[in-house]
């Protein structure tokens, strides 16, 4: 049977948009996250097409591009969002803080892990690893916030974040450690973010300048294209090319804030502010095209089998253990008692895979099971749908209880003088 063909791949394309669509509503109702059932929906078509042919597809190239294109799509949403007002200061502090003490935590204690469990693991390799299994993924966060009250929900788009850039930034920091020619230490590494901060500022307002005066009606996939050329010649240049799709969404989404004094004078404001508007619509929904991609093609490239090796149960059962035990113990700092359901929001996701395949081959363990990965991918993704479910019941439960108690109303006179006299 023919299955790569031109109308076979538009119908199976389109027929997995629709699906997806419909698994962004069904997790609205159940809580259950979309990605699961993508990844499901991956592994079905699998085996399905193991059924009908022996041919085997190399789906990675794939995989990659739709990885880094969704990445910079999630990280320009999430951008769009935030708003860089006085008050914001100390959420965004607090935001930052649980992701980059989160991030360091559940690296420590997967390296101590997987050095203690995979044989041969050497203590570089165990960081390379450990790395993009402590990051959080925004990719699945995001979209499951939405139902939480606005100052969670805020917290955890912050969080999801600057965990996606801030792990990015430590894995090729330790990869780049790997060769001396190419190690310019801490110094050279605050230099270089630095660097890359500036020219994304100098970019940002460029952009908007240039932008605002475009009369075509098709310029805003020629602004997506220039933010991915700038993504990419970034990673040429060895920057942080995270940040400057990072800072380009904050600059676009708070104009007044960056636009002040003389420079309010070269901005139109309705003209960028509608560029804003579109951009926001059109990037939420290329995220969600490549991330559906993404999500079903890392489900037909998955090994099922390795889920059920008792090495890997193990191995996964404790970094996941590790990962809340540290999570618990910096909300208890940052949040007090108050960590419900943020305490279980912590899934793994695109970037893990995405930085997996990205470890250089000289550091590559044979004894590590990528099984470990889909665990932990999988696991996480679980707990968070029960916390999810738990949260929504909970809350329904006050509102409820809320909605049953009566008010009622008590008559009420002014006192006379002989009431007064009479008591006396």
């Amino acid at each position: 049977m023919e299955i790569i063909s031109s109308y076979n791949l538009i119908i199976e394309f389109s027929v997995i948009l629709i699906l997806s669509f419909l698994f962004n509503g069904i997790s609205k109702r159940t809580n259950i996250p979309a990605v699961l059932m993508l990844i499901g929906l991956g592994i079905l078509l699998q085996y399905l097409l193991q059924s009908f042919t022996n041919e085997t597809f190399d789906f990675f190239p794939i995989l990659e591009v739709l990885g880094i294109v969704g990445l910079i799509m999630i990280v320009l949403e999430a951008a769009l969002e935030l708003e860089l007002k006085q008050e914001k200061l100390l959420p965004i502090l607090k935001s930052f803080a649980v992701a980059l003490i989160g991030l360091l935590g559940s690296a420590w204690a997967a390296v101590w892990i997987l050095m203690t469990f995979v044989p041969d693991m050497t203590t570089e390799s165990a960081w390379l690893y450990a790395t993009p299994l402590s990051i959080l993924s925004s990719a699945i966060i995001i979209p499951s916030v939405g139902t939480l009250n606005y100052k969670k929900r805020e917290f955890h788009i912050y969080e999801g974040t600057f965990s996606d850039i801030l792990g990015i930034m430590m894995f090729y920091f330790l990869t780049g450690k790997l060769n001396p020619a190419q190690d310019s230490g801490v110094v050279g590494f605050g230099g270089n973010l630095l660097l890359t901060i500036a020219i994304s500022l100098i970019a940002s307002y460029g952009i908007i300048l240039i932008f605002q005066n475009i009369k075509s009606q098709v310029k805003l996939f020629l602004l997506i294209a220039l933010l991915l050329l700038l993504y990419a010649i970034g990673k040429k240049m060895h920057l942080s090319s995270l940040i400057i799709i990072l800072i380009f969404g904050l600059v676009i989404a708070n104009m007044k804030l960056f636009f002040r004094g003389r420079l309010s004078k070269w901005l139109h404001f309705e003209k960028a502010h509608q560029i804003y508007h579109e951009l926001h619509t059109i990037t939420a929904e290329t995220a969600f095209v490549v991330r559906t991609f993404f999500f079903v093609i890392f489900g037909l490239t998955i090994t099922v089998a390795s889920l059920f090796d008792l090495q890997v149960a193990i191995i996964s059962s404790l970094i996941i253990l590790s990962i809340y035990l540290i999570r618990f113990l910096i909300l208890m700092v940052f949040e007090g008692k108050d960590m419900l359901p943020q305490l279980f929001i912590a899934p793994r996701g695109l970037i893990t895979v995405l930085l997996f395949y990205a470890i250089p081959v000289e550091v590559q363990i044979e004894g590590f099971e990528p099984g470990i990965l889909l665990f932990v991918i999988i696991g996480t993704s679980v707990i968070m749908t029960f916390a999810m479910i738990y949260d929504k019941k909970r809350s329904n439960k006050a509102i409820e209880q809320a909605s049953s108690r009566k008010v009622s109303s008590v008559k009420w006179k002014v006192p006379s003088v002989i009431d007064q006299e009479e008591k006396k």
